[in-house]
């Protein structure tokens, strides 16, 4: 399994596969690398070409969560290359499927592909497979929203209260704890100034992404549980899907 990693806000929560954890074997660390590589590749293309993280902070983000599981440097401004043209790559069009899991649960799944047809072929079946369904665009999509999400780690000096308060003055949507991790909510536009905010002050960044946060959660049954956790195994595996939002309850 490649992780499936879920947040909470208060009362929300949503799953996300994080694509890795870093004692990942290599097999597992190859397919990551390459997903990191086509995710910093289309970051370049849909930021007209510019390599350069400080123009474009979407290539910005996927080069911080690619250093943060160990990708080599080389693999990175490979795929930087690519994305730019100086390197012949595939080509690479941005994915989004909405379906239904397991006890109802609601999906967003997002990747990237060389091949549309194919990756919706494979999407259906692990689905299928796996006690859901697909959904018609847009049918899934309404019980989201889209925030900013900025994760930090209580560290020396600061306790978890201070992060909160200081957070809460920069003006963020939400705040919430779960497992000694603080998770910041932002409006999307607000997510860059936030987190440069919070850097200056020299506070450490575990990461920060744009997400789909589930409006209201769902109980599953352990069951089902169960199920959608080996369907959320079997989308990470697939080679195009990136992440996966739901409306889990945990």
């Amino acid at each position: 399994m490649l992780g499936v990693h879920f947040v909470h806000m208060s009362g929300h929560s949503h799953a996300k596969t994080v694509m890795a954890t870093k004692t990942a074997n290599n097999a597992k660390k190859g397919k990551i690398y390459s997903k990191y590589g086509r995710l910093i590749t289309i970051a370049v293309k849909e930021g007209g070409g510019s390599g350069d993280p400080t123009k474009n902070s979407k290539l910005k983000a996927a080069m911080e969560q690619a250093k943060a599981m160990d990708m080599p440097k080389e693999n990175i401004e490979r795929a930087i290359q690519r994305g730019t043209g100086e390197l012949a790559g595939e080509a690479l069009t941005s994915v989004s499927y909405e379906g239904f899991g397991p006890g109802g649960v609601a999906l967003i799944m997002e990747g990237i592909t060389d091949n549309t047809n194919r990756t919706l072929g494979e999407v259906k079946t692990i689905l299928n497979q796996n006690g859901g369904k697909m959904a018609g665009e847009g049918a899934v999509r309404w019980m989201f929203d889209l925030r900013g999400v900025i994760i930090l780690s209580p560290e020396e000096g600061k306790t978890k209260e201070e992060l909160e308060l200081l957070a809460i003055e920069l003006g963020v949507e939400d705040v919430s704890c779960r497992d000694n991790m603080l998770n910041i909510y932002t409006k999307p536009e607000d997510l860059e100034a936030i987190k440069k905010a919070l850097e200056e002050k020299q506070i450490k960044i575990e990461s920060s992404s744009l997400d789909y946060v589930a409006k209201e959660d769902i109980e599953l049954s352990e069951k089902e549980k169960e199920q959608a956790e080996k369907l959320f195994e079997a989308l990470d595996e697939n080679d195009a899907i990136n992440f996966i939002y739901s409306n889990i309850k945990e």
